[in-house]
This record gives structure tokens, sequence and C-alpha cells, in this order.
């Protein structure tokens, strides 16, 4: 084992670059005991030089030129922590080419380029380590290339973003509207100004995109299954489901079926008697089926400085002790397979929680039901709350009625919906959520 130091470079101070230099430098004794070997930062790269900073780093440290980080050999680690495809991917391969392992936590980038950036980084006989990318802090990617290489995983069920978990947490449990919890999830640190890749379902999807590329070696775009997010759901919707007897969460479900491979990350109604369902804040948690092991549960953070830092560092310390280089050539990581389809959306069967507002007036429940029959979806229960008594000088008032289906296809609920949709007697919003029993 190497006693001389890692050097390593953070590209991006942001959040998750601002945790990992806290680490690295306020925890230097503890990194080196545990890596065999000192781990130094060498450089920092921001856009901003003038910028203040939550943690205090050297003057020499500080940089704003990648270049510095790419043309200066004794850099052994780059950990690339710039959000997007561009210019993170061209400064990835420029690392790689430049002869440095690379750490980093952009999701969206190895969802999409993944299979390229992988196959260059063998040809150059470097790494890539990634475990941040996927559940936070949760040890997950670990798991699911290492501890779990024996078996098949033939399920996935999980809640993968810990900025929409707490915003629903944060509804739920104080009562609050979404908007006033996404306030908060901002003023916290778990939601950035833009949160519509958390709230419209995007990062979760991309997360599991990556996960199912690494347990079953299939590359699924985006737009190949249902992604849905938690922007169009309100109190009420919550409220109702709770009076049901089930949690809304963010759910993230990849399952093979007879050989097809069921697919999607939607806000679904989960049963109470569920662990998933009593998740809460911005934990995740991720329940794997193996066909040896059975179930195995992991759960922790999945959004915050710290616990995105803890898993950087961790991959860190993997290169510095020589586990990554050993394991990453040997893994079979991000190499395409054939032999499993994708489920065709209209084909997954399953339960639907719909929220309809509508007319209080007669014929309107046989109109909807009317619909629903049509398409051969028959109704497992129905809530409408007494409505007040319509003043005279008002032809009728809108109410909430919630119906719970039995089981049916995608494609016959898609169909039903759009014909709801044209009904006179239903008015928007019309809030559609999937129920996993």
């Amino acid at each position: 084992m190497s006693s001389s130091p890692l050097n390593v470079a953070i590209i991006g101070m942001g959040t998750v670059g601002s945790g990992v230099a806290k680490i690295l430098l306020d925890r230097a004794e503890q990194m080196t005991t545990r890596a065999g070997r000192p781990i130094q930062l060498k450089k920092a790269v921001v856009r901003d030089l003038s910028r203040p900073r939550n943690v205090d780093l050297p003057a020499e440290v500080l940089t704003d030129s990648i270049d510095a980080v790419l043309h200066d050999e004794s850099i052994d680690v780059v950990i690339q922590l710039i959000g997007g495809i561009d210019p993170a991917y061209d400064i990835m391969l420029r690392a790689l080419e430049s002869g440095k392992d690379v750490v980093t936590a952009n999701k969206a980038l190895l969802c999409e380029k993944g299979e390229s950036l992988f196959r260059r980084a063998r040809e150059l006989g470097r790494c890539i380590c990634f475990e941040a990318a996927v559940a936070g802090g949760v040890p997950l990617i670990e798991t699911v290339t290492q501890a779990m290489t024996a078996n098949q995983i033939t399920s996935i069920e999980a809640i993968l973003n810990g900025t929409s978990n707490y915003i629903l947490t944060e509804m739920f449990s104080h009562n609050v509207s979404y908007d006033d919890a996404v306030k908060s999830a901002q003023e916290i640190g778990y939601a950035e100004a833009d949160p519509a890749m958390d709230v419209d379902g995007t990062d979760a999807a991309q997360k599991l995109g990556i996960l199912v590329q690494l347990a079953l070696g299939i590359k699924v775009g985006l737009n190949q299954f249902l992604r849905q997010g938690i922007d169009c759901l309100s109190l009420a919707d919550l409220q109702y489901a709770a009076e049901l007897g089930y949690t809304v969460k963010l759910l993230a479900v990849a399952k093979l079926l007879d050989g097809q491979l069921e697919m999607h990350a939607q806000p679904t109604l989960i049963r109470n008697d569920n662990p998933l369902a009593h998740v809460e804040d911005a934990y995740n948690k991720i329940a794997l089926e193996g066909d040896a092991v059975g179930k195995v549960w992991l759960s922790g953070m999945g959004a915050g400085q710290m616990a995105t830092a803890s898993a950087v560092v961790a991959n860190v310390v993997d290169i510095a002790v020589g586990r990554a280089a050993l394991t990453f050539p040997r893994l079979d990581l991000w190499n395409p397979r054939e032999g499993i389809k994708i489920m065709p959306r209209e084909e997954i069967s399953r339960r639907y929680f719909l929220r309809l507002n509508v007319e209080d007036r007669p014929h309107v429940l046989a109109d909807i039901t009317n619909v629903l029959g049509d398409h051969e979806i028959s109704i497992a229960s129905l809530v409408q709350h007494e409505a007040p008594e319509v003043d005279p000088s008002e032809e009728f008032s809108i109410v909430p009625l919630v119906i719970m289906t039995h089981r049916t296809t995608e494609g016959r609920f898609q169909a039903a919906s759009r014909e709801l949709d044209e009904l006179d007697c239903i008015r928007s919003p019309f809030v559609r959520m999937p129920v996993n029993d």
C-alpha cells in the first residue's frame, strides 16, 4: 500500500463540494487512518474567486481554472460535482484522459452518457466512482454492484428523491400547502431555487435508470417509462389517501415479470403497513429483492450537504486504498446486455386513485361510472363527503369525489382518463395516482 499522499481536486464548490472539502480538511487525520495514506485537497475549482464560502480553504487551493487541475500531473483524483451534461461530460472525459480517476455525484450525466464514459475509463485504465449519484449517503451502488452480485435482482422499489419526500412529509405532518412545503425545503437547503427536477419526477427517474443499468445491464431512456412528479398534488390528496389507509410517496419501481421489465417513477399510494410508507423528511428507503437473498432494505439521508459528501469521500477512500482499481475494471458496469424487454406501459397492471372535482348534481356519478365501466374498470371504493346545501341563487356547487379502482391496466386507465377529461361535470384539477398494494 502506498504511503504517499493521494492528491485530489474538487471541480464544483457548491453545497456538496463544500461538504466534501469540510470532511477532507476537518478530518484529515481520520481519513489518513482509514485510507492508509494522507488524502490532500490540492485544488478546488470555483467560478467566482471572490464569493464568500462556508468552508475555509487555503488560498493556494482555490482556483477558477479547470486546466490548472487537468494539467497538474500530481493530482490523482478529480471530484467532479458539476451538474447537467455540458460541460460536465467534457470535463470528465478530459480528467480521465489526463490520467486521473474520477468521483462524481452527477446522476444526469451517468444516466445519459454512462456507457461512453465507462468504456473510455476502461480503455485508459482509470476508475469512475459514483456512490453519491443515487440515494445520497445510502451505500446503494456498492450493494447493487458488489454485495448482491450472487443474485439476479428481480425487484427495486424505492424512495430515491429526498427533496420530494421532505415536501410530502411537510405537507401532511404540518398541514401546509405544496407551495409552502417547497419554500421550506428551499430554506433548509434540500431544494434548489428551481426545484423542477426534484418535484417533476426527473431526478428519481434518472436514479432508477442508473439502478436498472447496474442491476440488469439495460439502458432505459426517460421517455421509455412512466414518470410523474409530486407537483400535481395538493394537501387534500394526501389527506384522502390517509383516510383510505395509505401514504403518498414518490415511488420508483422496476420489476422483472415474465421476462419483461415493469418500470415507473410516480407519486403512489402505499399501504400504511408497508415500511416504505413510514419514510419521512429527506430520507430515502430502498427495497431490493434478489433471487438468492430475498428482500434487502437500505435507508438513510437522500438529500443534504453532508450525507452526499459522505458518499463522495467514501469513494475517494476506495481509490486511496486501491479497492476501486481492483473492482472497477472487473465489475460488469454499463456493459449492454440483451434479453430483457421493457413492458409496454399499456400493459402495466395495478389499482388507481382518482380525485375529481365534480358538479354536485344528479347523474354525475352515473356519467363517471359509465366511462369507467366502458373501459372495464370497476370501483373498489368511493368517498364523497356530505356537501353543504347549495345557495338558491347558485345552480350547483363543486365537490371532491375520490374513487379507488380495482386492478386494471394502464392502457385502459389512460383511455378512461381521456374520456373523463372531456366530461363537462368534472372541473380541473383531476388527480390520478397508482396504488402499490
